[in-house]
């Protein structure tokens, strides 16, 4: 869908309005032709001391404290950007994540908030446990630029495991498809990720997964 220069102007204004300094550079990033500079210092800003991603990098918590799914998405803003590489990867994101990879080689979604800060109802119940969503687009991205060290090898079994697992839940998931997508792709073991591939696209074309009623645009 291409917006019309009234309709877009009134999005932009409404973004450098209301959206955080993040939105706002990426904003700038991808249609107003501004460095990737900009984005890089605006992610940088929720960085801990710990090498961890805090402070209400994912808007449904203020929460200070470094989370692994704050972290995930610094990561993947810094990919969308083109400004990741090897040394940003294994000296600033890497040993924040190999200190909360749990004994089951992945690393959790969310660990339990020690302070008291506002947040969602479902950041109030949160389960310690590796999870597919954050261990799968890591290793993607590892994969992408031609990493390869030790954590990976306990955290691939995790992941291959667990998407055995899970089979079809969370196909629904708007965020948890593409990031487990950002491992299909990138996995050296083609075999298991094509037929990985193929069971995910049998379960999102399936009947109350995809909206197939085209009468209305929304």
């Amino acid at each position: 869908m291409k917006l019309s220069k009234t309709k877009f102007t009134k999005a932009r204004n409404f973004l450098l309005t209301n959206a955080r300094m993040i939105e706002r550079r990426l904003f700038q990033f991808h249609f107003e032709n501004d460095a990737p500079e900009g984005v890089f210092h605006a992610v940088y800003a929720y960085r801990n001391s710990d090498g961890g991603f805090g402070h209400g990098m994912e808007p449904d918590t203020a929460s200070p404290e470094s989370q692994p799914l704050f972290s995930i998405m610094a990561l993947e803003t810094l990919d969308e950007i083109g400004y990741l590489t090897k040394d940003i990867i294994l000296n600033d994101f890497m040993p924040y994540f190999e200190s909360v990879t749990t004994d089951k080689g992945g690393i959790p979604w969310m660990l339990r908030p020690k302070s008291d800060y506002p947040c969602a109802e479902h950041f109030k119940t949160v389960k310690e446990w590796a999870a597919l969503s954050t261990t799968a687009p890591l290793l993607g991205i590892l994969e992408k630029y031609n990493i390869d060290i030790p954590w990976m090898q306990n955290a691939e079994q995790f992941v291959w495991e667990d998407i055995e697992r899970l089979q079809e839940k969370h196909v629904f998931c708007h965020l948890c498809v593409p990031r487990r997508l950002q491992f299909l792709k990138y996995t050296r073991n083609k075999n298991k990720s094509e037929k990985a591939l193929n069971d995910l696209k049998k379960w999102i074309m399936a009947e109350d997964v995809l909206c197939k009623d085209r009468s209305n645009e929304g």
